[in-house]
Formats: C-alpha cells, structure tokens, sequence
C-alpha cells in the first residue's frame, strides 16, 4: 500500500491504519529503535508507541514523507525510553558514547538552542551542513548519529575499514563544530 493511502486510513480513523503502517513499516521502526536501546523487548515496546503516537498526531499533521515521520518518532521513543533506562545506572555504553561524540561540536544546552530549535533553525543549518559533505562521509555521518549504527557496522555495510570510519567521524565533527560556529549558533 502506498504512503498516501495509509495516511488516508489515519484520516478516517481507521484502525486498520495501524496494520498498514506495521506491514510496510516495522522492521524499519524497529530497527531505529533496536539501534539505541539493543533490547528486542524495549525496541518492540518502542514500535508499538510508535503506532500509538503517529495514530494520536495524524490527523491533523499530514507527513510529506512518512518513513522519515515514523523514523523521527521511533526514534525519539527510544532515546527517552533509554534515559529513562539508565537514569540511576549509568554505565558507559554505545548509546551514551555516541551522545559523548555529539557534545564535542552541538551547541550548550544552556544556550538559545531551544529557541533555535524550535524555529527549525538548527535543523536547517545542519541539513546544509550535511549538503556539504561527501556521499561516503554524509552516509557515515547519518548511520552514525541519527541511526546510532556502531563504527563496526558501518565500517560492515560499506566495506570500510573501522579506522576509516573513526577518522570520517571525527573530522565530520570537527567540521560540524566549525559550520555552527560561522552559521552564529554558539556552541
């Protein structure tokens, strides 16, 4: 069934929307989810809430492009189910590591990025970053931090070497740090 059509059943209400949407949809959610939590049973909770929260905003929103929609709120589930998770256990993991890479070039959270986030501003200087970048760069860059793939996987997919990876990685951050920087967004 075609995206179009699917949000159609959304609009009407129809329940089965949900069914469409885990037919063509759930591997991928659970996919996104399965990335940052590495728990099948926490990633199959985040899928499930993932339904609950596309029937709950659909209507009124209407995606343009609903994998991506469904992608954004699987994985926004799973990043709050995983502090959750680790609130009182802080072990060191991918996830955590990840999020350690991105403190190094993202701005303070203290700072106006709320405000720059909300606006939609920061989206948009960092979509055009990543216009900036190579194709093997921007592709390790997204596995990376939006799809939270660990360097080994990555460096599997597209048959780089790991040093490879780390090396795109860090020079992508470094450059990331300086787009913001001379885009007026303090870090």
């Amino acid at each position: 069934m075609e995206d179009i059509q699917i949000i159609e059943l959304y609009f009407a209400r129809k329940e089965s929307a949900i069914a469409e949407t885990d037919t063509k949809y759930g591997r991928y959610c659970l996919t996104v989810a399965n990335n940052i939590l590495h728990n099948a049973e926490d990633s199959e909770e985040c899928k499930n809430d993932t339904y609950m929260k596309t029937w709950s905003v659909i209507p009124p929103k209407k995606p343009d492009n609903f994998r991506a929609f469904l992608g954004k709120i699987a994985r926004n589930l799973a990043l709050d189910m995983y502090e959750k998770l680790h609130r009182k256990k802080r072990d060191i993991n991918s996830t955590e590591a990840i999020l350690d890479e991105l403190a190094e070039c993202i701005p303070d959270p203290n700072s106006d990025v709320e405000k720059i986030s909300e606006d939609g501003e920061l989206r948009d200087v960092i979509n055009a970053f990543l216009g900036t970048l190579s194709e093997d760069n921007r592709k390790i860059f997204v596995r990376r931090y939006w799809y939270a793939g660990s360097v080994e996987d990555i460096a599997a997919d597209y048959s780089f070497g790991k040093s490879k990876v780390k090396m795109s990685l860090s020079r992508t951050r470094e450059k990331l740090k300086e787009y913001l920087e001379s885009e007026g967004i303090a870090l």
